[in-house]
């Protein structure tokens, strides 16, 4: 059984014991914790949280123990039920809501789940408070009110649309334009929330055909649900069988996007916020922004329209910030996560959907088309395995000194800059790994990248002993 604390929220697999899994006194003493953190720091001992779940089994036994919890603590809970992680946070701001809690293991097989934490913004809890909560679960510092002062369960349908309409009134989505090419989209939802709302929007877009794989939200995943090359045979496959102009596919949660070509070629997770990006910056010019992780092309494209790339570390909360810094248009990861701020601040797949069709039917162009006109670029994820007695802190910094010619950044573990590619490398906070990732233009390029870096990490452990 697994257990992780982080400044994102509790995430583990259901049972065990406690403390070694997520088990219901761990969620019980982490949703105390927030109630506290809602409390002593942003301020407020009355108000609405809302609640809402991915479609995994465990779903509604988490849903009780948190509500349960909530009104415990004297706060009232609107739950929405099954609903995408950006519809919740589409809900906090509607509702004026003082937070929400998403249930929800994103990517993680079905046996996962996890607390997702919202802030009254709607948006992930930054570093300090994240740190304020897992200090406050650590200690069970909690005080409970009487029954006089418990709070109230509501419960509120129709957040789903609510969403969709939201975005078709974005003056960015040309529902007369996609109508107009009448596209036919393979779509693949993993038997989770996504099946809900992506068949909805789509047809309220415009979409002529939508085929639909795993749409029913029984949480029971039909193949890993991380939207990655090697899970997605099927939908690439689907989409060959159909002559389909496109497939999308989406985690349990809908904040990841990723795009199968009308070859049944995968697009690339990591230009789906590239071509997003273009989009915007060609109706609206402005800057951007993703993580340290993510690749070159973003930074590119913008510098194309004459604007500013800038990079945060890795976290969504930290591009978020970045974004809010630097006025960025359109931000996200390179994971398939697109952040659209005239929507709202938080990975949103549904808008990434939206825009990225708007697009294609205003350009006139394929999705194979559409690729080939971006830098191309790949990357490499790596890791290698440290001893308990390695300290990961001094190999970061002595590999800083290595690479000390190119340009640095140690804002997040490290990354550094060459002219034809990069590589981050971050030390794992739950086991003894350090994380390479690099990118060049060639695949063969990258894993060579990657390689040069584990070599001097061996060399480095080597002469430390």
């Amino acid at each position: 059984m697994t257990l992780i604390k982080s400044i994102s929220g509790i995430r583990g697999t259901i049972g065990g014991n406690p403390a070694q899994g997520l088990t219901p006194l761990d969620i019980v003493i982490f949703s105390s914790a927030y109630g506290k953190w809602l409390k002593e720091i942003q301020k407020t001992e009355k108000g609405t949280v809302v609640l809402g779940r991915d479609a995994r089994v465990s779903g509604e036994m988490v849903e009780s123990l948190v509500s349960g919890t909530l009104i415990g603590l004297g706060y009232d809970v609107l739950i929405l039920g099954l609903a995408t992680t950006p519809t919740v946070e589409i809900a906090v701001t509607e509702e004026k809501a003082i937070g929400g809690i998403i249930i929800t293991a994103s990517h993680n097989p079905a046996q996962w789940n996890a607390l997702k934490l919202l802030n009254k913004k709607g948006e992930f809890l930054s570093s300090s408070d994240g740190e304020f909560v897992v200090e406050i679960a650590d200690k069970k510092q909690f005080s409970y009110p009487g029954y006089e002062n418990l709070g109230e369960i509501k419960k509120k349908s129709g957040y789903i649309q609510r969403h969709i309409e939201m975005i078709l009134k974005l003056p960015l989505v040309d529902t007369e334009a996609i109508t107009k090419v009448g596209f036919k989209v393979v779509i693949d939802a993993v038997n989770s929330v996504g099946g809900l709302v992506i068949p909805e929007l789509l047809r309220s877009l415009g979409v002529r055909e939508v085929i639909e794989l795993y749409t029913e939200p029984t949480g029971i995943f039909p193949h890993n649900p991380e939207p990655l090359p090697e899970h997605l045979s099927e939908l690439s496959e689907k989409v060959r069988a159909e002559k389909a102009d496109m497939g999308f596919v989406v985690d349990p949660d809908v904040d990841r996007l990723a795009i199968v070509d009308e070859k049944g070629e995968m697009f690339g997770e990591e230009y789906t916020l590239v071509a997003v990006a273009d989009y915007v910056l060609k109706n609206t010019p402005g800057n951007t922004a993703s993580n340290l992780s993510s690749t070159r092309a973003l930074r590119d494209v913008t510098e194309s329209y004459g604007k500013s790339y800038f990079a945060s570390a890795v976290g969504e909360v930290n591009v978020v910030e970045m974004m809010k810094k630097h006025q960025c248009v359109i931000g996200g990861e390179g994971n398939g996560g697109v952040i659209y701020p005239a929507l709202h601040y938080g990975r949103d797949a549904l808008v990434g959907i939206a825009l990225f069709l708007s697009m294609l039917a205003k350009e006139k162009i394929s999705v194979s088309e559409l690729k080939k006109s971006y830098p191309a670029y790949s990357i490499s994820k790596n890791k290698i395995n440290l001893s308990d007695n390695d300290d990961a802190d001094d190999i970061l910094k002595k590999l800083k000194t290595i690479y000390s010619k190119f340009s640095i950044n140690d804002i997040d573990g490290l990354k550094i800059d060459m002219p034809e590619g990069w590589v981050h490398m971050r030390k794992s906070n739950t086991e003894p790994v350090i994380r390479i990732y690099a990118e060049h233009k060639t695949m063969e390029e990258a894993d060579k990248l990657a390689a040069d870096i584990i070599e001097n990490i061996k060399k480095i452990v080597s002469l430390n002993k």
